[in-house]
This record gives C-alpha cells, sequence and structure tokens, in this order.
C-alpha cells in the first residue's frame, strides 16, 4: 500500500525542504553552542575561577542529564504543539541558558545554568529534530532525511571547536561565552519560529473539540501500549547498553593508546578519525535499512560495535591496525544514531511519536551522557583501560543478543 503522505501537493514538500535545511543550521549551531563549546572552555575556565576540572565537567554533566528527563515532556509537547514552538522556545531559553553560564558568579549558580541548558538542550537537540522530521516525512523519504540532518549536524565539532579557540584568544571564557549566544540566538531563533512551519500531524485545526478530544485519547492508548510492551523495554535497553558501550570505548580510547606507549598525537589522531567512520556508518545506514528488517539491524549494528570495541581492548598493535579499528567503531557509532532516530517509527509507527520518542530517548541519552566517566570507571575496576574494554565489548555483545527479542 502507498504511503498517503507521500502525495503531498508541491507547496508542502518544498516546506519541508525548507525546514530541514533549517534543522541542519541549527542543530550544527546548537550542538557548537551547548555542547562542543565547553570543552575548548574547560581549561580557561578551571584556571580562571578556581573550580576543579572535575566540579566544571560535573556541572556539564548535569545539564546533559537533566536534558535526559526532560525529553519525556518535550516529546509530549512536541506532539501537541508541534516542534516549531517546542524548538523556537529551547532556542530561547539556550540562549538565556548561554548567558547564565557566562555570568555565573559562583559554582552553585554554574550548575543552575547548565541544568537550564539541560533542559535547552532537550529541546534543541537530535530528539526533538529527530521528533520534527518523523512527523513530516513520508516514510519512503525519511532515512534520507534523517540521514542528511546528522552527516550535516556532524559538523557542529569541526565548526565550533576552532571558532571557539579563536575567540579565546582574544577573549575571556566569559566573553566568549556571550559572542556565542549571540550566535545562538541570531541564527537558531529565527530560522526555528521561520522555517518550521510544515503542517504537524498533531495539530487538526480543521477538526471539532470532541474529535481532537477523541484523537488524543486515542493517541495516549497506543502510546501507553507501546511504552508498556516487553519489545519496547527490550528495545530500550538494547540501544542504551550500545550507547553507553560503544561511547565509552570511543571516548576513551587516548588513554587505551597511550598507555600502550603510543604518542598522545597518534592517539588524539585516532581519535579524529572516529568522526570520519561515523560519516561511513550514517551514509551507508540507509543500505542496511533496505536490505534487512528492523530487528536484524538493532541487532547487527551493537555487534559489529561489540567486536570492534572487543578488537581494539584484545590487539596490541599495530598502530594502522588499531586505527583502522577505531574508524570501524565510529561507523557503528554513526549508524548507532541513525538506529535511535529511526527505531521506534520502524515499529510502532508515527502515532504519538514525540512521546514515545521522548521515554525512548531518555536513557539513552542519560547513559551517553555517563560513558565518559562510565568507561573510566569501568577501567579502573577491572585493572586497565584494555580488559575495559573487553568488559564495554561484553555490555554491547549482550545487547545484540537482546536485539532478538524485539
Amino acid at each position: 500500500m502507498s504511503d498517503p503522505e507521500a502525495d503531498q501537493p508541491a507547496p508542502a514538500r518544498r516546506a519541508r525542504t525548507r525546514a530541514l535545511v533549517a534543522l541542519c543550521v541549527t542543530e550544527v549551531t546548537s550542538w557548537g553552542v551547548l555542547y562542543y563549546a565547553f570543552p575548548v572552555m574547560l581549561a580557561d575556565l578551571t584556571r580562571d575561577t578556581g573550580w576543579t576540572t572535575a566540579q566544571a565537567i560535573g556541572a556539564f554533566s548535569t545539564g546533559a542529564l537533566v536534558a535526559a528527563a526532560a525529553s519525556v515532556p518535550v516529546g509530549r509537547l512536541i506532539d501537541s504543539r508541534g516542534p516549531r514552538v517546542v524548538m523556537t522556545t529551547g532556542s530561547v531559553l539556550g540562549v538565556l541558558s548561554v548567558l547564565a553560564i557566562a555570568a555565573a558568579p559562583g559554582l552553585g549558580w554554574f550548575y543552575l545554568a547548565w541544568a537550564l541548558a539541560g533542559v535547552a538542550q532537550a529541546a534543541t537537540l537530535y530528539p526533538p529534530a529527530f521528533a520534527a522530521l518523523t512527523g513530516w516525512y513520508p516514510s519512503t523519504e525519511r532515512i534520507r532525511a534523517l540521514t542528511t540532518l546528522t552527516l550535516v549536524a556532524g559538523l557542529a565539532s569541526t565548526v565550533f571547536a576552532p571558532l571557539t579557540a579563536a575567540l579565546l584568544e582574544a577573549l575571556s571564557w566569559r566573553s566568549t561565552y556571550l559572542v556565542l549566544a549571540a550566535v545562538l540566538a541570531v541564527v537558531t531563533i529565527p530560522l526555528h519560529a521561520g522555517l518550521l512551519t510544515p503542517r504537524w500531524p498533531g495539530q487538526r485545526r480543521d477538526a471539532d473539540p470532541a474529535a481532537r478530544a477523541s484523537a488524543r485519547a486515542e493517541d495516549l492508548a497506543h502510546s501507553s501500549a507501546v511504552l508498556r510492551s516487553r519489545s519496547f523495554l527490550v528495545l530500550v535497553a538494547v540501544m542504551t547498553l550500545t550507547g553507553f558501550g560503544s561511547y565509552a570505548a570511543t571516548i576513551n580510547l587516548v588513554p587505551l593508546l597511550t598507555g600502550r606507549g603510543y604518542s598522545t598525537e597518534l592517539a588524539a589522531w585516532a581519535l579524529g578519525l572516529i568522526g570520519v567512520g561515523q560519516v561511513l556508518g550514517r551514509t551507508g545506514y540507509a543500505a542496511l535499512s533496505r536490505r534487512t528488517s528492523a530487528r536484524v539491524r538493532t541487532a547487527v549494528i551493537p555487534a559489529a560495535a561489540a567486536a570492534c570495541v572487543a578488537a581494539l581492548g584484545l590487539l596490541p598493535g599495530p598502530a594502522a591496525a588499531l586505527i583502522a579499528l577505531a574508524m570501524l567503531a565510529g561507523a557503528a557509532r554513526g549508524a548507532h544514531t541513525l538506529l535511535q532516530a529511526s527505531a521506534v517509527a520502524d515499529r510502532w509507527g508515527t502515532r504519538a511519536f514525540g512521546r514515545v520518542n521522548g521515554v525512548f530517548s531518555a536513557p539513552i541519552t542519560a547513559s551517553i551522557a555517563l560513558a565518559p566517566a562510565g568507561g573510566a570507571l569501568v577501567a579502573q575496576w577491572v585493572g586497565g583501560y584494555p580488559a575495559g574494554f573487553v568488559v564495554l565489548a561484553l555490555l554491547t555483545a549482550l545487547a545484540s543478543l537482546a536485539a532478538l527479542a524485539t
């Protein structure tokens, strides 16, 4: 049966194309300002304030955990109000949070500012953008739109890490954040408000109040049934374990390699090439989705990640082989992003997608936020990074086996 959404008139198709272009620009900017700028400023920030690195990173991690918790109510708001209102509001909150970070007089205020940034992240980063594209695009075009978004948004660190570093050469970290707040405001607020205009399925303006109430009740019943189902709970566990294992391993690649006697420069190159691997993984996901079922690719991607992480932990060299494995691990991580974006719609359709996807995304976002410190703790518990990588691989392999039950 053909997808009725594919027969939309040309103005509707042009509106969603403009919205996709807008989201590509705003995701690069939002990720760059609300996420990637912080690591670049960390040394200047701690030197100026006297806070320890752990204290500063704790505030940043608090923001990520708040984003995970906020993704559930944000998803519900997207269902009822649409992405335009939610993401525009998120942009405004993002600007306010960055201004608050820049002005924070003490560590407590700094943590509160990052908590506000976490709410903004929940309303502007991948989950709401994925929900928007899933609602706007027919199933035949959805993967292409999601792939385009993630490929372009993957440039956020490439754009904003050097931009932030250049600003820091002339300005303090506080002034740098003020400039970035202005960039966030000028770029994201008008684009979200002005171009996220395709008709949203949840906004039934032409229906009478009784019909709208009935539709909301049906949406609630559908989402409740999905959220209580065994297959949904297993899928959440699979994606959470895979996210933690793959991110913890790739983020901790530098101490693994330097601990084996490789130079920091080589380790940094290997870490950077993970980004190239992510691009390859996202580019190849469309072909994988055409050739496999949702269940199969949910098992294959964690299995591939587990194999790469295990090999990194077990093989001492040569350097070229380890770099190649790092790129393959990056490819699995890149495919995992698109799997996360499409897994819910592939199984349960787009009805009440915001609410279901918000619940789905929350533990995954939390696991990725905890992955850097979690990977280091695992390595400490088991006596080193090589053994830690093997443990992370086993967790990810367990996710692959569990995926067969989804």
